[in-house]
């Protein structure tokens, strides 16, 4: 069982830290030109289809953090018999990392998107919590468009929805003590 929670940690990391990424990329000095909307301002049925928190500065944030920190555990990986002992299902070494890494911040990214978009059409506030799935849509979208890439039992992608389900409310919290977010959930 801490062989498979491990693994969930370690494997889900550059699409967990994609998801975060654009909190910190809101406090880059002189990135206020990449800060346009990823929907440029249209609306739909009279709501805004994503809203102003979707920027384009995100994503390449979620993009470049999810390839630095792939390429940082190939290099782990490659170099520690302990990560690949935990890692059975993945061999980094084998695996087409910066295709994947890019998936992970794309699929954690994209679906937090279509996730704001369901919460404007039924008048949830930007910012506001949308329990669970404001804690689901980037696990279902990494895990989805990584499997592209990577097959994994089962199981697997139970442990990985699990662990970082309960990792997504600790660091929105510690987000929130930091002044990071607006709420602590």
């Amino acid at each position: 069982m801490l062989k498979e929670i491990l693994f969930a940690m370690f494997f889900f990391l550059p699409a967990g830290l994609a998801n975060a990424a654009p909190v910190f990329a809101n406090k880059v000095p002189n990135s206020d030109w990449l800060a346009k909307p990823l929907d440029f301002g249209k609306h739909l049925r009279g709501r805004r289809i994503f809203g102003d928190h979707k920027t384009f500065r995100g994503l390449i944030a979620g993009i470049v953090m999810a390839e630095i920190v792939i390429i940082i555990q190939f290099l782990v990986y490659k170099n520690s018999a302990w990560t690949r002992d935990i890692s059975p299902h993945v061999n980094y070494e084998h695996t087409n990392i910066l295709l994947l890494g890019f998936l992970f911040a794309v699929g954690a990214l994209g679906f937090d998107a279509i996730k704001s978009f369901f919460k404007r059409q039924i008048g949830v506030k930007p910012g506001g919590t949308w329990f669970p799935f404001d804690q689901i849509d980037y696990i279902i979208g990494g895990l989805l468009l990584s499997s592209v890439v990577v097959d994994l039992p089962h199981s697997s992608y139970l442990w990985i929805a699990l662990v970082w389900f309960l990792i997504h409310p600790a660091s929105t919290f510690i987000a929130w003590l930091l002044g990071l977010k607006d709420s602590p959930l």
